[in-house]
């Protein structure tokens, strides 16, 4: 196996296999594959390996476009501070802005709550040709209303939300959801960007003790803090539940963002390249069009030059 295969396959959670945060290392950088380097030597290969990613990604996205037979849907869950918006900016800094959509979901309107918690996602979804990013997701409502199950009240579901059965029936409902995306041409690949609570400390401490950031913070994010090991049970039991074939998810190691970076434009342009996908064919009468459009065109340059 190759070394990129190996890397990858570490990140995975297989289809069947428990997602296993607790035996994760958030500030893992690669294994024995780079044993021996040091830190600096560690960054330098993952932005070179990200700057390569982000050309492919952008002759991947082009192709996307032109073939128009499928989307792409990255979705992107995370405790605060681990790195998501950071990692948007640079994995898609080389694509064209008119082939990719953001959507962060924020708190249910009166109108979304008046709808199955799917209606939203089901509209936001990205058309084909294009890559559509979810900044938080549909996973807020196994993760962080499994942590605050009090707010489910404003849902008014019919039946009793309390009890495993209700989340199995959640993960059951997305993972449907995500299969009838998939079979109509939406590959759809899932990052969990895993950070340690010590370096989510650190950047919150960043935040406050720099002027032009303290905008990113918010004292709310401390209170959920608190609760992570309520946040990463969640995840974890989402992860278990909802990695398939169709809607793989990849842990991804968040301490350091040079690597997280790497990791997520190496596994989405892999995702596209696997999509087979073919540039638009040319028909006979496009193409002898084509070629009368170039003999009118070669004869305007060439009474250019006699004039001239």
């Amino acid at each position: 196996m190759a070394r990129r295969e190996r890397i990858l396959d570490q990140l995975i959670v297989k289809p069947g296999t428990r997602a296993a945060l607790a035996e994760r290392d958030p500030g893992w950088t690669g294994g024995v594959d780079f044993e021996g380097l040091t830190k600096t030597e560690l960054k330098a290969e993952a932005k070179s390996v990200l700057a390569q990613g982000v050309k492919e990604l952008s002759n991947a996205q082009e192709l996307l476009w032109a073939s128009d037979t499928h989307a792409v849907l990255v979705v992107f869950q995370a405790m605060d501070a681990a790195g998501k918006d950071s990692a948007i900016e640079h994995v898609m800094s080389g694509v064209n802005p008119q082939g990719v959509q953001v959507v962060s979901f924020r708190k249910p309107s009166a109108e979304e709550l008046d709808h199955t918690f799917l209606w939203r996602i089901s509209k936001a979804a990205p058309e084909r040709g294009r890559i559509g990013i979810f900044n938080r997701s549909h996973y807020e409502e196994v993760v962080a209303l499994r942590v605050h199950p009090e707010w489910l009240a404003k849902q008014r579901l019919p039946s009793p939300t309390t009890g495993e059965q209700f989340w199995q029936e959640r993960f059951e409902d997305i993972n449907a959801f995500e299969r009838h995306l998939d079979r109509n041409g939406t590959k759809i690949v899932k990052f969990f960007l895993y950070v340690s609570q010590a370096e989510q400390k650190k950047r919150f401490l960043a935040r406050l003790d720099e002027p032009h950031k303290e905008w990113k913070f918010n004292a709310a994010d401390v209170a959920e803090r608190a609760r992570w090991d309520e946040y990463m049970a969640a995840y974890d039991a989402a992860i278990t539940a909802t990695s398939t074939p169709w809607g793989p998810w990849f842990v991804i190691p968040a301490d350091h963002k040079w690597l997280t970076q790497a990791l997520v434009v190496r596994v989405l342009v892999d995702t596209i390249n696997d999509l087979d996908l073919r540039w638009p064919e040319v028909s006979t009468e496009e193409h002898e069009a084509n070629v009368a459009a170039r003999k009118q065109l070669d004869a305007e340059v060439a009474a250019a030059l006699v004039t001239s």
